[in-house]
């Protein structure tokens, strides 16, 4: 990620290019372009390093329902494609890139995350029969809890229901906390961390949601942590700025 002055933006009815990389609807599915430069880290890189590929996402269906992450809606939240298949074609992956299970969605608001929220969780997973199922369990920062999940039919309908009991997960490197709905007589399993930061965690986590055995991608925000000035000063080094 690198933000980056008005003049690196450009953009029509379906297509967003933000400097060399982009993103676009060809008419059957998303197509996202990059060419960035990659950050040093820790035992990958001790160099800046430049990567170019691609990713297409076909969706199964598209999902036209948006949902209010606040009373007054000042956050949105929508499911774009809820279940489709990915690939991904990059020189610097082992063989060339993969394919795997396919998502998309966006946020859109009217003010800061951190404004409104204290932070929360959020998990997208298919069960066996391939049904996908989408949790959100948000705090606002006046301490109310709003928790609801969806699924959806094979045609592309969305249904919502109410979540199992959360159960907290282990603590990140960096202390940050979360935790998944999962049914009383069951423990979620966290397999394998993909991003651990001072604000920010993305895992693989297996959960039991109404007797379904669901391996869920899932992310804890921690609005918290992302106002201190401390972590503020801190993300510069991480995602660059370009005037």
């Amino acid at each position: 990620m690198t933000e980056r002055g008005r003049g690196a933006l450009s953009r029509d009815r379906s297509r967003l290019q933000i400097d060399r990389s982009s993103i676009r609807f060809d008419g059957a599915g998303f197509v996202i372009a990059f060419d960035e430069t990659f950050l040093p880290w820790p035992g990958q890189r001790l160099w800046p390093k430049r990567m170019r590929g691609e990713i297409k996402l076909t969706p199964a269906f598209l999902g036209d329902q948006s949902y209010a992450l606040d009373p007054e809606a000042r956050h949105i939240w929508q499911p774009v494609a809820p279940a489709g298949r990915v690939s991904l074609t990059c020189d610097d992956l082992a063989g060339g890139g993969w394919v795997g299970q396919g998502y998309h969605d966006m946020n859109f608001g009217s003010r800061p995350l951190e404004a409104d929220f204290a932070g929360w969780d959020w998990a997208r997973g298919e069960t066996a029969d391939g049904r996908p199922i989408l949790l959100y369990d948000s705090v606002l920062s006046n301490g109310a809890n709003s928790r609801f999940g969806l699924t959806y039919s094979a045609s592309g309908e969305a249904l919502e229901f109410d979540p199992p009991k959360r159960q907290v997960l282990k603590r990140g490197f960096w202390g940050v906390g979360g935790g998944i709905a999962c049914d009383d007589k069951a423990k979620p399993v966290l397999r394998a961390p993909y991003e651990d930061t001072p604000f920010y965690r993305r895992s693989l986590v297996e959960t039991e949601i109404s007797g379904d055995h669901v391996a869920m991608m899932h992310e804890t925000l921690d609005c918290r942590r992302l106002a201190m000035p401390i972590v503020r000063l801190m993300l510069p080094f991480r995602m660059p700025r370009r005037g």
